[in-house]
């Protein structure tokens, strides 16, 4: 089968029939995927369960820490929410904090958009071990890591141990982590800031690299996606486009600069897929037209073009039905006025010929080929 002809067969199981299969499901097949990475951050998917036959002596004093505050009994999550002693991180009392080793002081605290480094392990309510890292990196207030993390690291000094307790508001929300991080999950946290630094300049890095992260931030967007956090997905889709196209960066070769555009064409394609999710119809065909400049055959393109200018069509048909009754007309401006909304309608039912047409066109030569 052709190039064409693949991407003709992967858009049409990007939009199977409502009834077919689970939201979630739906949405993962829209997306363009990315290979597994090596670790920088831990959100590449799917999670692996940790498993804790027999605990290390880390995690041994982390029980027993948890067992100074919680006691020797688990399940009490719920009186932490309102225990004296906690900070409170949100103004809900939903994201608390017990400090255990004070760090560096003030003037050593992470400032968005600085790259950290921190050691986390986390529990459930019933005391299973569902978070174990020993150096998680990731870039403050960027979607990389749950909001619990984003907000209680930048209440960190370098340096510092907390317990961080969060309710499902500000971890994995009503939908959980599957296999291990059941619905509306409380969890745990014992948090050591271990590094703060300034993020790499992206100009500096070369493309390979650029690739390398441009293609974490995308796999993070299709996380939100998956989970329909369409406007979180959206932001990461653009950051995964930023880091590719960084202003002053090193030059490609041939070879790297095909690479890029191939990146870029999947960045903008899943932007697109979620801009149509919140109904953002201008954005979306500016983000198709941006697919179709690089490559114009490009049928997942001109497949959700063609959704959002049939979309505004709608928009424009409901505004247009059933007028208010006008007086008779007395002047030339009445009797000139209704082909002002002719002209829309002519644009808009040109774009849906030439959007159609060239879809049309691509299957049917991909049949022939």
């Amino acid at each position: 089968m052709s190039r064409v002809g693949k991407e003709a067969a992967e858009s049409q199981r990007a939009d199977p029939p409502a009834s077919a299969e689970p939201a979630a499901s739906r949405a993962a097949q829209e997306l363009e995927r990315s290979p597994r990475l090596g670790r920088v951050v831990r959100f590449l998917l799917p999670h692996t369960t940790v498993e804790a036959p027999l605990p290390q002596e880390e995690e041994q004093q982390f029980y027993q820490g948890l067992e100074r505050v919680l006691g020797p009994k688990q399940g009490r999550f719920g009186k932490l929410f309102a225990a004296a002693g906690w900070a409170d991180l949100t103004e809900d009392r939903f994201l608390r904090k017990l400090l255990v080793r004070e760090g560096q002081g003030e003037a050593r605290r992470p400032q968005p958009g600085q790259e950290v480094t921190v050691k986390l392990l986390g529990v459930l309510e019933d005391g299973s071990l569902v978070e174990k890292d020993p150096k998680l990196t990731f870039i403050l207030e960027q979607g990389d890591v749950i909001q619990a993390l984003e907000l209680g690291v930048q209440s960190m000094q370098l340096g510092e141990v907390s317990f961080l307790l969060t309710s499902f508001l500000y971890a994995y929300g009503h939908l959980g982590r599957n296999p291990d991080i059941p619905s509306d999950a409380s969890l745990l946290y014992e948090v050591t800031l271990l590094q703060i630094r300034e993020s790499p300049d992206l100009g500096l890095l070369p493309p390979s690299a650029r690739i390398s992260l441009s293609k974490q931030k995308r796999e993070r967007g299709n996380f939100h996606f998956e989970r329909e956090e369409y406007q979180r997905a959206m932001r990461s889709y653009q950051l995964a486009l930023g880091i590719l196209d960084s202003p002053g960066a090193v030059p490609p070769g041939p070879e790297e600069e095909e690479e890029l555009q191939e990146h870029r064409v999947k960045c903008l394609n899943n932007c697109a897929a979620a801009q149509l999710k919140l109904q953002l119809f201008e954005e979306v065909l500016a983000s198709c037209n941006a697919v179709l400049h690089i490559d114009p055959d490009n049928v997942k393109a001109l497949y959700r073009k063609g959704k959002a200018i049939h979309a505004e069509l709608s928009k424009l048909a409901k505004r247009q039905k059933g007028p208010p009754e006008r007086p008779a007309p007395t002047g030339v401006d009445d009797l000139v006025q209704p082909a002002a909304w002719i002209t829309p309608w002519k644009l808009l039912f040109g774009a849906v010929a030439v959007a159609l047409g060239s879809t049309v066109t691509s299957i049917f030569l991909t049949t022939r080929s």
